[in-house]
């Protein structure tokens, strides 16, 4: 039995009309359900993984709900730091909303625990966990320690040795202890950074996709030096997940390259 979820980061969609830093965002996320609708049509489920609206416009959210109702395939949700958690709960339903008071959420499905937490916190870019959402997540990792579980928020944790480790979780202690109680961590997915990375810190597997929005250049341990918005790729992530093993693949689905031929074996 194999799990296949599709990881969807940074869409930062404003309402018609509007542009972000000059691209067309939802014309981008619409390549993306096009994607999908291609290409994993029998995936499990999406995870939207946060900034989904570019400055949390009721719009935007509208719009949002238009666009992913074309996925064919269950989509679960969870907020980054350009996201307005009132404006999305008015928009998307206040049962988006856990007992912690954030967009948190848990996922049963073919032997994983997919576990979705909200590190956005209002007036802040940087991601912040609180004690209660700390003390759910010891919780729900205990309920499933007899099952590999992937963990799926907005913020990434983990140092990437680049500028934008000034905005990660600043604060990632009480984050990584909570991880540590779990003998079968298999994945912590990220976006926010804007761009594709993997990690192993404190022994845990960490992993970033450059998501929907711009990409961005780096410049390793130059955190002085000045960033390239660039215009891409658009990125997803496809989550593959058996019981030995699970696999992030990264899937440009706005790529800018010509095709050379197509390989038919």
């Amino acid at each position: 039995m194999t799990l296949k979820f599709v990881v969807m980061s940074d869409l930062h969609l404003l309402p018609d009309g509007e542009l972000s830093l000059t691209l067309d965002t939802a014309d981008r996320l619409e390549r993306a359900v096009d994607a999908v609708v291609a290409r994993y049509g029998d995936a499990d489920f999406c995870v939207l993984a946060g900034d989904l609206a570019d400055t949390g416009n009721p719009a935007a959210y509208e719009r949002l709900k238009s666009i992913i109702a074309r996925l064919p395939i269950p989509v679960h949700i969870t907020l980054g730091n350009h996201d307005d958690r009132p404006t999305f709960l008015n928009a998307f339903g206040a049962h988006f909303a856990a007992e912690t008071g954030k967009i948190d959420k848990v996922i049963d499905i073919k032997g994983y625990r997919v576990i979705l937490l909200d590190s956005s916190e209002p007036g802040r870019v940087d991601g912040v966990l609180e004690a209660a959402q700390i003390e759910w997540l010891v919780a729900r990792l205990a309920e499933a320690a007899d099952r590999p579980v992937i963990v799926i928020l907005h913020h990434n944790a983990n140092a990437l040795h680049i500028h934008a480790d000034t905005i990660r979780i600043l604060e990632p202690d009480a984050f990584v202890a909570a991880l540590k109680t779990h003998p079968d961590i298999r994945q912590v997915i990220a976006g926010h950074v804007h761009l594709t990375s993997t990690a192993i810190w404190h022994g845990l597997p960490f992993t970033t996709l450059a998501g929907g929005h711009y990409s961005v250049s780096f410049e390793v341990d130059r955190p002085e030096a000045p960033l390239r918005r660039i215009s891409g790729p658009g990125q997803m992530a496809v989550v593959v997940g058996t019981p030995d093993r699970t696999t992030v693949l990264f899937d440009d689905f706005i790529d800018g390259n010509a095709d050379i031929d197509t390989i038919r074996e």
